[in-house]
């Protein structure tokens, strides 16, 4: 028997500074997007317009500082499955306090 691995080498992504300050930048720029948001009315759109720009976010920080942009494809499908039930719960929960 050799010494030899029978697993090869995990593959890791190197991510340069520059990529991590932009998507930083992009995430302060979106929160102050959001501030801004807060304070205008948008009557019935501004939970729609906070929650978009929530997911803006959310994804870049699942993409970039979680490496999921370079994962797998198992872990992205893991994470539609997971996002598509939380959007479910998200739509009927609008829906059923809408008709009460």
């Amino acid at each position: 028997m050799s010494n030899t691995s029978e697993h090869a080498t995990p593959k890791h992504h190197m991510v340069s500074l520059s990529t991590y300050v932009m998507v930083w930048v992009a995430l302060l720029v979106l929160t102050a997007l959001t501030i801004v948001t807060a304070s205008m009315h948008f009557g019935a759109f501004s939970i729609a317009a906070a929650i978009v720009i929530a997911t803006v976010k959310g994804a870049l920080v699942l993409l970039y500082f979680m490496n999921l942009r370079y994962e797998d494809r198992i872990f992205l499908i893991m994470l539609g499955v997971a996002l598509f039930t939380l959007a479910v719960s998200l739509v009927l929960t609008f829906v059923d306090t809408l008709f009460r």
